[in-house]
């Protein structure tokens, strides 16, 4: 982690297995951030089936998400939550009508239709993301987070080099950010309960 508070999140690629390889990364991770051997640590599931880990690295708040071709974990000091999506067609509009709050789906229909699919995977990202790190995923009002829509698609990257969860609408205490992973199709989001600005360690993984 980049300090005390930082998440850290490690995403990537994977051929085939994407539980598999996310919970293996997420043990390593684990181990590499605590400095345990790998052997002193495990992974458990609460009864609603969020992981957590046991041993000597107990102490970290985790979460995992995997998708067709990728898998992401985070691993912070206070709750988090993570989720990647990897983008297919998929009839955006409808879906941000039947499921999201009016403003998301009136925003998602104000966009010209070519960047409707990567929007709605956008907004869809940080709400689970969100919920996760709340600790009951996209139920109990999940879906209708609000979230601050941005004035032009898509978003410019964020300034500065170390990305850092922002403050959602509300005041909820949540903050969440959705964060880079080049030209592949491929959508992260990351989110906490350790307060906007909170800074997030990114690393790719490719094994």
């Amino acid at each position: 982690m980049t300090g005390p508070d930082a998440v850290t999140v490690l995403w990537g690629p994977v051929a085939s297995g994407e539980r598999r390889a996310a919970h293996t990364t997420l043990l390593r991770a684990a181990a590499e951030l605590t400095g345990s051997p790998l052997h002193r640590i495990g992974l458990a599931h609460d009864p609603g089936g969020r992981p957590r880990l046991t041993g000597s690295a107990a102490r970290l708040h985790v979460s995992v998400s995997h998708s067709p071709g990728a898998r992401a974990v985070a691993l912070a000091r206070t709750p988090v939550g993570v989720d990647i999506e990897t983008v297919r067609p998929v009839p955006a509009l409808a879906l941000a009508r039947r499921w999201l709050a009016p403003a998301d789906a009136d925003w998602v229909g104000r966009l010209p239709a070519p960047d409707r699919v990567p929007a709605f995977y956008w907004l869809w990202t940080q709400k689970e993301a969100v919920g996760k790190a709340r600790g009951h995923g996209l139920a109990h009002g999940g879906l209708t987070q609000p979230l601050a829509h941005p004035p032009h698609w898509p978003p410019p990257p964020a300034a500065g080099g170390t990305p850092a969860l922002r403050a959602l609408p509300g005041g909820t205490g949540a903050a969440c950010t959705v964060l880079p992973t080049g030209a592949g199709p491929h959508v992260l989001a990351v989110a906490g309960l350790g307060g906007p600005g909170t800074p997030v360690d990114l690393r790719r993984c490719d094994a």
